[in-house]
């Protein structure tokens, strides 16, 4: 077997280990925070340094490195690292439990770099599942009454979407007799019409694949657990999970069900119409929140509707357009995050709450906090010149250019309505009187990655194209 395709894999497992290890034999917060990242940085090299110009399979084809996977695994790799550098802000909370909360961090890397990979149904659900596990229990580490209560709705909602999805899995088997994606399409195109097993199959498969990205129906858990966890797990889940979730969707449903054209459109049909149910309800349930992480969970649900429409482009075209925008929109959404959380931990951390209220006059309080979170903010808006903007006018052409005008006036209402509370947000920074004049002061490892992603932020939005190409270089090979 080719190791070396899947040397990022091993390095962020083995680091996850050797975390465990040596805070068995000496516990130590730096050194476990040292392995981590350069665990991180090692699988980077791996996967920056790897020839990915022809697709290779790996374990007898279960998974797939190609271009496409090199890109969500970069993009994964940055964001993850971000994020164990923002935790450090975090560590007052923590601090029992560090190397726990790092090496489980990087379990669900590996299950999300895996997720990014999969091109088998077996090997997806494993990659589901070691995610979502290692995710369980990161949401509940602060072992509190709300951090017990939302790892516990995560975990039943997640169980209810994986035995949907199995269930899935098990009809396209049976329909298909395989597992591997590619001979998933072979069989349904030599089918003159879909079959009724492979048609529902296809749709239980989708239902619980939407679990990962907090998509409607299943977006139930994102608020209590968004609010519950530790913030920084709370950016991990809202990040690197919703692209992992949308990436394996976006995956499965090209290789597998692009053949014959119908089915491919009763998908990509399917994925509109819960784009809009998503984009509208996570919108509209956002505008009555108090409490930051409640707001930013249903934004993100939101945004989950918003990166559907790409797949409901992907689906429309069979795969060959929505795939670059798509990417892109994953790309902007991710730092955006990044900026916005790494100045809600700093702000939080300093107030003790996470209500709104709380970020009343940060304008005056702290000038910098104040001009990040509301450029991060600005961007998830899509207000021009940020990479938001280019994000979703990429994702709205394609749209329109494939038949889903209805949509993108669907979208383009959210989006107004999304205006609306992120504002908000900023009106409070800007003209409320704060209850404390004091300075608050973000960390320095807050304060770089936060720096760093609004950087990117306003340079994609001025030179959108730089990453646009390589998002189209990564298109996926259909079979």
């Amino acid at each position: 077997m080719n190791w070396h395709y899947i040397l990022p894999e091993i390095s962020i497992a083995v680091s996850a280990v050797a975390i465990i290890l040596a805070d068995i034999i000496r516990p130590n917060r730096w050194l476990s925070s040292a392995i981590a990242l350069a665990g991180i940085v090692t699988a980077a090299v791996f996967a920056f340094t790897g020839d990915y110009s022809q697709p290779a399979g790996v374990f007898n084809g279960m998974l797939t490195i190609d271009a496409w996977s090199q890109f969500l695994r970069l993009l994964l790799l940055s964001v993850s690292f971000g994020v164990l550098v923002v935790s450090s802000g975090y560590f007052h909370r923590l601090e029992n439990i560090w190397a726990e909360f790092n090496a489980l961090s990087l379990f669900a890397l590996t299950g999300m770099l895996l997720m990014s990979s999969a091109s088998d149904l077996v090997s997806a659900f494993i990659a589901i599942e070691i995610t979502a596990i290692s995710f369980f229990v990161l949401v509940g580490m602060l072992k509190d009454a709300r951090s017990s209560e939302a790892s516990l709705k995560m975990m039943l909602i997640g169980g209810i979407a994986s035995a949907i999805m199995l269930y899935g899995m098990a009809l396209v088997f049976g329909a298909s007799a395989g597992t591997r994606l590619d001979e998933i399409s072979l069989a349904a195109g030599s089918m003159p019409d879909a079959s009724t097993g492979l048609f529902l199959g296809m749709f239980f498969l989708l239902a619980g694949l939407l679990f990962e990205a907090a998509a409607v129906p299943f977006h139930m858990w994102a608020p209590d657990t968004y609010e519950g966890a530790p913030t920084p797990v709370t950016l991990y889940l809202s990040a690197a999970s919703k692209i992992a979730g949308i990436a394996i969707i976006a995956r499965v449903f090209t290789t597998a069900f692009t053949q014959p054209q119908s089915l491919s459109a009763d998908w990509g049909l399917a994925a509109a119409v819960i784009s809009a149910l998503t984009m509208t309800l996570g919108n509209v349930l956002a505008l009555s929140q108090t409490n930051i992480k409640r707001l930013l969970a249903y934004s993100g649900i939101a945004h989950t509707g918003y990166m559907l429409i790409g797949i409901s482009v992907i689906g429309l075209s069979q795969g060959s357009a929505g795939q670059a925008a798509l990417l892109f929109y994953m790309a902007a959404f991710a730092l955006a995050e990044l900026a916005v959380f790494s100045m809600v931990i700093a702000v939080t951390r300093h107030l003790n709450t996470d209500e709104i209220s709380g970020f009343a006059g940060l304008s005056r309080r702290s000038p910098l906090a104040f001009a990040l979170l509301s450029l991060g903010l600005f961007s998830l808006t899509g207000l021009p010149p940020t990479a938001g903007f280019m994000a979703k006018l990429f994702v709205f052409t394609g749209a329109v250019q494939h038949g889903l005008l209805w949509l993108i006036i669907v979208a383009v209402l959210n989006t107004v309505i999304s205006a609306y509370y992120y504002l908000k947000i900023i009106r409070v920074m800007w003209l409320e009187e704060p209850a404390d004049p004091g300075k608050i002061k973000p960390g320095a490892s807050t304060g770089t990655i936060a720096v760093i992603s609004a950087a990117a932020i306003l340079l994609l939005g001025i030179a959108p194209y730089v990453l646009l190409k390589l998002a189209e270089s990564s298109l996926l090979n259909l079979p």
